[in-house]
């Protein structure tokens, strides 16, 4: 499992290239942009950055009142504590339907040495719920950089969660992503597993070891979680006997229970969803230990899955 590239970085220098281009993007930072990679942009554009300070609340409201005059803003903070500012999402952005791009960093269990305050594992559950609001989750730092150019062509809100580093290479230059898009990264027959994030490396060497032992497995990175591929989600689900939802986020609201609701109306298969099981993070040396701890590592998947085999 090779989680050696940063999310952010990849983010940060999207952000120039993106700048470059579009005259009329302006990067508004919580007074965090040495962490979030904002910095990049500032450095480059320093009239079309505003830091707002830590204040979240503001942070949104500011870049409603830009976008309401034609400019297309991109909120950036830590996923956590743009939560704070859910209200102002909610009243502001999503109700009048504004063109403001969000994008929460250190999302999941990324920010692993502050802990439970810092590590937003609820994000998803809470963006998702609202009108209008588009979601993404890019897995890997190539679709990071392209997931930013897709958010900014695209009209209307936007929420993009990145951790923030121990990102994998899944993808090269070449692939595209798409909003209401996927990536069928596996073909098989026993099981679908559905993951986005970095959960989809995990979820890859998962498959790869079960596949060598005699399991026909699927795999989808659903990097765009609203809008979501439903026929992709459909035609696979059809060829599995079982569709498990791996994600780094808490499994009540999350993707797993998004998948769940879906299929039920649909087709009927089980859903099992691995992920952070209703609790808050906690504090680590390292990301890999808390990976370890709420095991979502390969190995405790891995033995899952033979165990849920076995029972079908």
């Amino acid at each position: 499992m090779n989680l050696n590239y940063s999310y952010r970085d990849s983010f940060g220098k999207a952000l120039v290239k993106v700048g470059e281009k579009k005259k009329e993007v302006i990067v508004v930072d919580s007074d965090v942009s040495k962490s979030t990679y904002t910095k990049y942009f500032a450095e480059k554009f320093p009239n079309r950055f505003v830091s707002v300070g830590i204040s979240e609340q503001d942070l949104i409201g500011f870049s409603s009142g830009l976008a309401l005059g034609g400019k297309i803003p991109i909120a950036v903070a830590f996923s956590m504590f743009l939560m704070r500012a859910w209200e102002q999402i909610r009243n502001t952005i999503a109700r009048d339907n504004l063109n403001v791009k969000i994008v929460g960093t250190h999302s999941g269990l990324s920010d692993f040495l502050d802990g439970s305050s810092h590590q937003a594992i609820e994000d998803i559950s809470l963006i998702r719920i609202l009108p209008n609001f588009t979601v993404l989750s890019p897995s890997d730092i190539i679709a990071t950089e392209k997931l930013v150019y897709e958010m900014v062509d695209h009209y209307g809100p936007v929420y993009m969660r990145i951790g923030r580093d121990n990102s994998p290479k899944i993808y090269d230059e070449s692939e595209e992503f798409r909003i209401g898009k996927s990536k069928v990264l596996m073909e098989g027959e026993d099981i679908l597993i559905v993951s986005y994030g970095p959960m989809v490396a995990i979820s890859q060497e998962v498959a790869n070891s079960l596949n060598k032992k005699g399991f026909s497995i699927s795999l989808i990175d659903l990097y765009s979680i609203k809008p979501f591929d439903e026929q992709t989600v459909i035609k696979y689900s059809k060829k599995a006997n079982h569709v498990v939802v791996i994600e780094e986020h808490n499994v009540n609201g999350g993707v797993g229970d998004m998948i769940s609701s879906f299929l039920s109306s649909r087709i009927p298969r089980k859903v099992t969803k691995i992920g952070i099981e209703d609790s808050f993070g906690t504090s680590g040396r390292s990301y890999f230990e808390l990976i370890e701890f709420f095991k979502l590592t390969p190995k405790f998947i891995e033995d899952k899955l033979k165990v849920m085999r076995d029972e079908l």
